[in-house]
């Protein structure tokens, strides 16, 4: 396969280990080892002392997709796969997809979503949200998209990077479009249990529909993308056997570690999600007091979920060029909009880790110190 190179990865790999302030990170402040250890009730606790090293079980710890088979209402552990969650993503496109296939995926995104079925032959379709008040995806431009022939919808609610959602209608309603059309349904939902209210938060695609299948993991909502832990929950048998074999050739089986790691965060996973909405909840205030004091450089709609947004610088500068110098003069990371491939004057930004105002006044130092026309 030739695929053109992560940008959002190949940013990432450029500047995160050597910036001091990553104001654009998408996970939540991650927890520290000993934070989650004593956490553990005294059997789990066991299963970490008594841990061997060995292989693992190819789909995953039994006692792990018990855990994760619980954030779902109608998916049981038979119908989970384990694996890290980029590792889903590539290995569900290939077991999915032929060249000449149709794709319809949500835009911009998490490059994977799109670009294997892209690097495989096949014909990927956009579909991108209006900005106005914010971002929304209109579900009428997504009904012109979709054709008779196509194989695959990918899409990504709570939304990376806009923070963007649809309703539980809309929601409903494009599983039904899938539902009549025969087209299989990638959702992506690592931001799922992220959402500011409740009556926001979505069912699992996989939940609904018998030819859906969801992505989730430890990475974003559980705060520990270290674990590199995630899977796949699809009540399609026929597709997660061919999952299952296809793994076979790519890690086999998990870290067995992160496996009993994951066991204890989703045991305790009110106490971590309570944990990260507390801060998103917190930084989104310092985002509101920013933004709005800078009106002048910035246009800022809160997002409705998760722990990025997707605001717009106002001024001629390139955000491009607005981001290189941040990075290397204030040693302060956001990410362009030229890493998503996506066209326009828009930075990502993360407000889930501790040291937000940090960022923000290295941030305020740049914009108070350069002319902007």
């Amino acid at each position: 396969m030739n695929i053109a190179p992560f940008e959002l990865e190949r940013y990432f790999a450029k500047y995160e280990f050597t910036t001091k302030y990553l104001l654009s990170c998408s996970d939540c402040e991650p927890l520290h080892l000993q934070e989650l250890l004593k956490m553990a009730d005294t059997e789990t606790l066991k299963l970490w002392n008594n841990l061997k090293l060995a292989y693992t079980e190819s789909s995953g710890h039994p006692l792990l997709k018990e855990e994760i088979a619980k954030l779902y209402t109608t998916i049981i552990p038979d119908e989970l796969n384990v694996m890290v969650p980029e590792e889903a993503i590539f290995i569900a496109m290939n077991c999915i997809l032929e060249k000449g296939d149709h794709v319809v995926a949500s835009f911009p995104g998490y490059q994977s979503l799109y670009e294997i079925a892209n690097a495989m032959g096949c014909e990927v379709s956009k579909w991108q949200p209006d900005y106005t008040n914010g971002w929304k995806f209109d579900l009428e431009k997504l009904k012109s998209l979709l054709r008779p022939n196509t194989k695959l919808l990918v899409i990504n609610f709570p939304h990376n990077p806009s923070g963007a959602t649809v309703s539980k209608a809309e929601f409903y309603e494009i599983i039904e479009l899938c539902r009549q059309n025969n087209t299989l349904l990638f959702s992506d939902e690592m931001y799922r249990f992220l959402e500011y209210s409740a009556d926001n938060r979505l069912p699992s695609a996989s939940d609904l529909y018998e030819n859906a299948i969801s992505l989730f993991g430890m990475s974003k909502s559980f705060a520990l993308p270290g674990l590199r832990i995630g899977w796949l929950s699809s009540k399609n048998k026929k597709l997660m056997h061919k999952i299952g074999a296809f793994k076979d050739y790519t890690t086999i089986c998990n870290n067995a570690p992160g496996e009993i790691l994951s066991i204890i965060a989703l045991q305790n996973k009110h106490k971590i999600l309570d944990r990260n909405l507390k801060l998103i909840s917190e930084n989104l205030q310092l985002l509101d007091s920013f933004f709005a004091n800078y009106k002048n450089l910035f246009e800022w709609h809160k997002p409705l979920a998760g722990p990025i947004s997707f605001p717009k610088l106002t001024t001629n500068m390139r955000i491009d060029e607005f981001c290189k110098i941040l990075v290397t003069e204030y040693e302060t990371m956001l990410l362009p909009s030229s890493v998503y491939g996506f066209q326009g004057n828009f930075f990502r930004i993360g407000f889930a880790r501790k040291d937000l105002n940090e960022g923000l006044i290295q941030l305020e130092n740049f914009v108070n110190r350069h002319t902007f026309d």
